[in-house]
């Protein structure tokens, strides 16, 4: 059995990452999962959430995404993300006003369609700002 894991975090536009880990942890849509080597394959969908990638003894990269698929076999950990960022990178008063922004859209909403699509981007934005503390 190998002692890392091959992880590729792709977006709709490009790989963002390929590398080899000690294990990944993934925000599944029934619950967080770690990934180490050795796993049995699975396919889960990913909720809004923050990604765990540990390498070493160092403090883990943490990702957010906004969702996706996840496919993980005995050597490999593949997440198609919506969209992913770094953490590290989010401002939270910038999310504070997406979010404000986001809110405004779902009361204005006049159709199932924009209501969903406002209350998804509510959730996902209410998910980053979460990750962002």
């Amino acid at each position: 059995m190998a002692d890392k894991v091959k992880f590729d975090l792709v977006s709709p536009e490009r790989l963002l990452r390929s590398e080899d880990v000690d294990m990944v942890v993934v925000p599944g849509s029934e619950g967080d999962f770690g990934v180490l080597p050795g796993h049995a394959p699975i396919i889960s969908t990913i909720r809004p959430g923050v990604i765990e990638v540990h390498k070493g003894t160092a403090a883990p990269d943490r990702i957010f995404i906004s969702g996706g698929i996840c496919e993980v076999s005995a050597d490999r950990c593949t997440v198609l993300a919506d969209d992913a960022v770094e953490v590290a990178t989010l401002d939270r008063a910038t999310l504070e006003k997406r979010l404000k922004d986001a809110e405004e859209d779902l009361a204005d909403a006049k159709t199932d369609l924009d209501q969903h699509k406002a209350s998804t981007a509510v959730s996902v934005l209410r998910e980053m700002m979460q990750a962002a503390r």
